[in-house]
Parts: structure tokens; sequence; C-alpha cells
């Protein structure tokens, strides 16, 4: 792991990016109210000058708000840095002027998206672009069909792909390189593991995981559930259920005492325990705190030995985290590998 200007680089395609890549959603969308733009700014600018490059936002987050975040702060800095996008998922206005989530792979769209992503985050060209989910209805074929023509168009430079399975992403492969994929991946989730990470080191595909500090669990404090903002999207997963969250919290003491004994932080020692699954992982935390930022980014430094790797693997995996981690109805839009 390459090591640049106080951060440590990963390869992703031809990109040497920060080993700890930032998840802008947050500023956004789906945990609660927005921050402010003040706020939102000081954590993109500071994540920036403590060596972070790597950028990932979408078409879906605050329905193009978190877009234009990106592209109003970090425009000045284009250059500085590897900027991820998707598209295949965003807000469509209805009749009443509200917007709903929608999921559209077809080819007019994906292009569409582009156009209006390439506005909204003031550039030229989107480095890494994702399809952020497959759209069941239209063969994965036509849909990365259509950003390999953006790539010869030279509107991005690379094509990604999210929440996909390892037949997916090797059928998308055959179409064009693809570059990448995202998908949830954490102590707690461990679905990746079945058969997509082998595939992406199969095709030399970078792997980069979201909800890498399983959504908060794994931060420090216990999370009161009751207290979330009633538009954060925890509460419809299934592990935050009543129930389940009871039978979860009783992970977190010895997880606590792990943390301790490897002399990190909590959510240090989730994101260390990523970093050393392998070189081709990037895990994209994401925050709206200084202070947290700068603790995640320190993961990249704590060294894990393999006693404690083990114990870590025991304590918390698909076996002993209860509930899934979708409900039904998000469940029918992935398509990646679930444990029998």
């Amino acid at each position: 792991m390459a090591k640049i200007g106080g951060m440590k680089n990963r390869q992703l395609a031809s990109f040497s990016v920060s080993a700890i890549g930032l998840g802008c959603m947050n500023l956004s969308h789906a945990y609660g109210a927005p921050v402010s733009a003040q706020q939102a700014e000081r954590v993109l600018l500071t994540a920036l000058d403590q060596g972070v490059t790597f950028f990932d936002t979408a078409a879906l987050y605050g329905f193009g708000t978190n877009e234009t975040l990106v592209g109003q702060v970090m425009r000045p800095h284009r250059d500085r840095f590897t900027l991820a996008s998707k598209c295949g998922m965003q807000g469509v206005e209805q009749s009443d002027g509200s917007k709903v989530r929608v999921i559209d792979g077809r080819p007019e769209t994906i292009k569409k998206t582009c156009e209006d992503a390439l506005r909204r985050l003031q550039t030229e060209v989107i480095d890494l672009y994702y399809l952020h989910r497959w759209d069941k209805k239209v063969p994965i074929e036509d849909s990365v069909g259509a950003l390999s023509d953006l790539v010869r168009q030279g509107k991005i430079q690379t094509i990604g792909l999210s929440e996909v399975s390892a037949s997916t992403l090797r059928k998308a492969h055959v179409v064009h390189p693809i570059a990448a994929l995202q998908t949830e991946y954490s102590l707690w989730t461990r679905n990746p593991e079945i058969a997509v990470l082998q595939a992406c080191r199969e095709l030399g595909v970078a792997f980069v995981a979201f909800s890498p500090v399983a959504r908060g669990f794994l931060c420090g404090a216990a999370l009161d559930v009751s207290s979330f903002d009633a538009k954060d999207i925890r509460r419809g997963m299934p592990r935050f259920a009543p129930e389940n969250h009871a039978a979860n919290l009783k992970l977190l003491p010895a997880y606590h005492a792990l943390a301790q004994e490897a002399g990190c932080s909590p959510s240090q020692l989730a994101l260390a325990w990523l970093l050393h699954q392998g070189e081709d992982i990037i895990p994209i935390p994401g925050t709206t705190s200084v202070a947290h930022l700068l603790d995640d980014l320190s993961a990249v430094d704590v060294q894990l030995d393999a006693s404690l790797m083990a114990r870590l693997d025991a304590l918390i995996n698909q076996r002993t985290v209860a509930g899934d981690r979708y409900n039904a109805q998000a469940n029918s839009e992935v398509d990646t590998e679930t444990f029998a």
C-alpha cells in the first residue's frame, strides 16, 4: 500500500486513490436532515487536506443536491481527487412537485442522468461512473453499453457497478471493462465474501465498500434507535428493529474490548479490519463530523495481528448478527448473493 502525502494509497483502475475514501451521501441524505452548507464544506475540505483523494456521490443523494454540493465545494480542487458518482437510480418529479426514487437503467435515462451530473458537479468528466442499481427490466449489457458510449464520448473515464452479483459483474465485464464494484461490506455484512470478492479479483476489479462501520453501529456509543430522525433510512432496516437491535447490542462490549486491545477506536477497528481483507478493497465511510472524519482516516495506521482478526471474524459475522440488512422491498431491488 503506497503512501503519498500522508495517506496510504490503493489502485482503482488507472487511478491511485486514498486507501480510505469519503462517501458524501450523509451530507445530504439518508440519516436525517442535511447538514448546513458550511458544515458540509468543512467536512469535504478537511478530507481533501488530510489526503483523501476519492470522493463518492450519486444522483440519488438528496435528489441531486449532493452532486451540486460536491461540485460547488470541490470544483476549485478538481485536479486533486478522483470523482465517483452514480446513475440508474434517481429522483423523478411527480405531478405535485415532489420527487420519488426510481430505478431506471434504460440507455437514454443513463445518458440524460450523466449530462445532469456533469452540470451539477461542474466538471467535464466523471472519473468513475457507477450503475447504482441494475434495473432488472433492462439487460445489464444494454445499461453497460450506454455507459461505454459515455466513455467513448469522453464524459466518463471508467465504469462501475453497485450491488450486483458475481454473475452480473461477469456479463457486464464482457461488454466493457468494469473498474470497480461497490456494495455494502463490513464485519456485520459479509455477503461479498460469497462470490463477488473472488470475481472482482479474477477480473482485476477494485472493490469499494460502503457502510464500512455498519451504518454507525460499530462507531462507539450504542445507537438509540428511538432517537433516529423520522426520515432516517435505518428505521426501515431489519437490523435496527427493536428485537434485532437489542440482540446486536450484546455484541458491542466484546467488540469494544478488542478495539481497546488494538489501541484504536471502534470505528478505526472496523475500517482496519476491511483494509486488512486485501489491497483491492477501498472503504468509503461517510460522516457529517470533522472529528469523526479524522478518527476514521487514522485507521490506515492500525495494525491487526492474525489472532485479533480471527477473534473479530468469530465475534461479528452473518451468523451472529440478527436481522437482514435490507427489508423485503429493498432486497428485491439488489442483485447480490445471500447466505443460505
